[in-house]
């Protein structure tokens, strides 16, 4: 825990001894969460792990941005909701995840106003939640993504899209045991693609 705040210290003391900028910015994610785990009744009950449909939930926050000559360390703040849907038994509900992110992203600038990133996504987990079902807090409130993605600078004005996936093993137990749909625990890690609109202020 103390290198990975020392790493932080670290990125943002260069980003701010660097020509620097700061915005705000927003945009769409569509992916899902992992799987779940329930008891499928119609197979005698047997134990069973399905992934999640895809659907789409948002993001706002605020950047700060230092310019390295061709490069740059972008460290980001923001409020995210996912959303996924599971089909078992026969039903349809949705798990909802919201947290906070921090994506600290090294770019490069390759060819005018086109850019590529990467680095690691810091996550703290708010809340979460699963249509119809009484479930606990995930197992681990803090976990680790990675990012990776493209974009375009147009003066202020900035377009990029990017995959993030949860490295961090996270679930978050169901309390009721005896729910009449078997379900048992559900995976809170991402998995999508992220579209976003930024602004420098």
């Amino acid at each position: 825990m103390k290198k990975g705040l020392y790493i932080l210290l670290f990125i943002f003391t260069a980003s701010v001894s660097a020509q620097s900028s700061f915005g705000v910015k927003a945009g769409l994610n569509y992916g899902d969460n992992g799987e779940i785990e329930f008891s499928d009744f119609e197979n005698a009950g047997k134990d069973v792990s399905k992934g999640a449909d895809s659907k789409v939930g948002y993001h706002m926050g605020v950047y700060f941005k230092g310019d390295l000559g061709s490069f740059y360390l972008k460290p980001e703040l923001l409020y995210t909701k996912t959303k996924s849907s599971y089909e078992y038994n026969n039903e349809n509900a949705d798990y909802n995840v919201s947290k906070l992110d921090l994506p600290v992203l090294l770019g490069v600038k390759i060819l005018g106003p086109v850019h590529v990133f990467a680095g690691p996504s810091f996550q703290y987990i708010l809340e979460n939640d699963f249509d119809g079902v009484t479930i606990g807090d995930v197992e681990n409130e803090f976990t680790l993504g990675a990012q990776f993605g493209a974009g375009l600078q147009l003066g202020r004005f900035g377009l990029d899209v990017r995959y993030e996936r949860g490295l961090t093993e996270n679930e978050a137990q169901v309390l009721d045991l005896n729910n009449p749909n078997g379900l048992k625990r559900v995976d809170s890690r991402p998995n999508q693609i992220i579209f976003a609109v930024s602004l420098d202020l």
